[in-house]
């Protein structure tokens, strides 16, 4: 007959095994999705909804041709929109597509990720509020992984970010301007140029704490932004008091 603690111990291995994806903290194993559904417009998922597929990890995607490379487009190109309140969980977006998730309101996306980022992977737009991103990951982001464009915070904890340009931008040239935040924690971050970039003119700050880099170039980028559509002007980069809220103990190799 099995003592209590070792059967604690079979069943804490069976669900380990069942639920390989659950650990809490960033990984590079990206799930296998069982099937995948090409939408012909985005899915909407209500204020205050959660949007969990059937099947796990079913991939979602626009259909072949669907991504423009750096074109930019708007919500009506998104895969998946998300109202005020609204959770995205473990969906696995494909590379056919040109925008990813589109946050209207503060919203959560839980295991969600992206095998190959088109335009953006994530544009968040909510005007304050905290938004988080948990424990997914996204791969081959040649400009940002996560779009600003609102204000309030973003919050990213345990994602895994490989071969990319920014992971976090918040925008530099929006037409509209807002103070701007984002935390960063337990990230792992492999082959980027910048981790995250703000604009200091604004007030915004970026606080990282416990995150992987491997090989990436700035941590931190500062930027003085603007409302004009002009091009911002980049003025420094690393940690302060300020804006770029961080240690070199915080960032491991």
């Amino acid at each position: 007959m099995l003592s209590t603690r070792l059967l604690a111990f079979v069943t804490l291995g069976a669900l380990a095994a069942a639920n390989p994806l659950e650990r809490r903290t960033a990984t590079n194993v990206f799930p296998t999705p069982p099937t995948t559904s090409s939408l012909s417009k985005p899915i909407t998922i209500a204020a205050g909804q959660t949007f969990t597929p059937p099947q796990a990890y079913t991939r979602y995607d626009r259909g072949s041709g669907a991504c423009q490379g750096q074109t930019e487009g708007g919500d009506s190109d998104a895969v998946f929109l998300l109202e005020e309140g609204a959770t995205l969980s473990r969906v696995v977006i494909g590379a056919n597509q040109a925008e990813g998730v589109h946050c209207l309101g503060s919203c959560t996306l839980d295991h969600v990720y992206f095998e190959d980022v088109c335009e953006d992977a994530i544009t968040i737009k909510q005007t304050s509020g905290t938004s988080r991103i948990n424990y997914g990951g996204a791969k081959h982001a040649t400009d940002k992984v996560v779009q600003h464009n609102g204000g309030g915070t973003v919050i990213i904890n345990s994602f895994y970010v490989e071969d990319f340009g920014k992971l976090y931008r918040s925008c530099g040239n929006c037409k509209t301007q807002y103070t701007r935040h984002v935390e960063i924690n337990d990230v792992w971050a492999v082959s980027g140029s910048v981790l995250a970039g703000i604009n200091t003119n604004y007030g915004d700050t970026a606080k990282i704490r416990t995150t992987k880099a491997d090989s990436v170039k700035i941590i931190c980028d500062k930027y003085t932004g603007n409302n004009s559509g002009a091009e911002p002007v980049e003025i420094g980069s690393g940690p302060d008091s300020t804006n770029c809220l961080y240690s070199a103990s915080d960032i491991t190799p």
